[in-house]
């Protein structure tokens, strides 16, 4: 019997390891779309890559997705690859509009000229709901984006409803929220502090500066997470959900318990920086998930203080072994 086969975009990424990991349990054949690059971008799958199949292709540019679906054919895609740190999207709007918007219509056209048989999965988030209009946030509350990151995945969750209804497509929209883990890049705020965390702890720095403290968040474990990216492929109906803890989290509620877990006190060593704060920051998301608990039979595992306090362990193990604080660690 031939393994059911699962191509990712962004599987180098944090959420497209922990994806791969979890499809190879479950006796897939996982392809992983990777660009071209001169550095080794692989850290985080280093320790699956013997298993995996690597091709090349770009969200840039079409004919190599075609050309990539032609090879593989894929049961189930899991587009995972964008533009994804919102401060940067600031920086380069249009590069960003490229990758997280364009390029999902590109990867969705592929997939209806190629073998519109494909189940689609496109990573949305919990960014579009920006300037949310009502707390909690479930899949009928309004999207009111407040970056170019969130403007650019509304368009891309928008065209995968659409591509999902013009042409019948099985296209799902995993609305997710906040997801962390040991393995989440350092410029994102809950590795940052835990890593500043880690660094304070082995004499490595002395202070943290971050923005805005009183921001909330509704946080959980990406392990947990590409577990529900799954199911939604899984279902004999597509459809689109949101995936999240419930609970929401101040950046300060982060920073006093990955301080205390390292035995600090983070009121002597986190800075509030003004410069840090974004051009329009998004000050409270929380999602209700009641719609993935019911259908899908998903929720979440890892409670908030667990995944912290996961991730300064893995920080502080990295920085006790001399390592960089960077690439894949083996917890969970």
């Amino acid at each position: 019997m031939t393994a059911r086969c699962a191509l990712i975009t962004g599987i180098t990424g944090q959420d497209g390891s922990y994806l791969a990991e979890f499809l190879l349990k479950k006796g897939y054949a996982v392809v992983g779309m990777a660009r071209r690059a001169s550095t080794d971008p692989f850290e985080r799958i280093g320790h699956v890559r013997d298993r995996l199949i690597l091709r090349q292709a770009d969200l840039l540019d079409q004919s190599s997705l075609i050309r990539l679906l032609e090879e593989v054919r894929p049961e189930e895609i899991y587009n995972l690859a964008s533009q994804s740190f919102v401060p940067t999207s600031w920086e380069q709007a249009v590069l960003t509009a490229e990758f997280t918007a364009v390029g999902v219509t590109r990867l969705l056209e592929a997939v209806r000229l190629v073998d519109s048989g494909i189940r689609f999965y496109q990573a949305s988030t919990s960014e579009m709901f920006g300037n949310v209009q009502e707390v909690p946030q479930h899949e009928g509350t309004p999207f009111y984006p407040r970056s170019p990151y969130g403007v650019a995945k509304l368009y891309g969750h928008w065209i995968t409803v659409n591509y999902r209804e013009s042409y019948g497509l099985f296209t799902c929209s995993g609305i997710l929220f906040n997801h962390e883990s040991p393995r989440r890049g350092k410029e994102f705020v809950s590795r940052k502090v835990t890593d500043g965390a880690a660094r304070i702890k082995h004499g490595l720095a002395a202070q943290l500066h971050l923005g805005n403290l009183e921001a909330r968040r509704d946080w959980g474990y990406a392990g947990d997470y590409v577990e529900a990216m799954w199911l939604m492929l899984q279902q004999e109906t597509p459809d689109d959900y949101v995936i999240a803890t419930g609970e929401t989290h101040s950046v300060r509620e982060l920073a006093e318990i990955a301080f205390a877990r390292a035995g600090l006190d983070w009121r002597q060593h986190v800075v509030e920086d003004q410069v840090l704060k974004r051009p329009a920051d998004v000050d409270l998301l929380q999602g209700d998930y009641s719609k993935a608990k019911r259908v899908l039979g998903w929720q979440p595992k890892v409670g908030f203080r667990e995944l912290i306090e996961m991730m300064v362990d893995a920080d502080l193990t990295r920085y006790g072994d001399g390592l960089s604080g960077n690439g894949y660690t083996g917890t969970r």
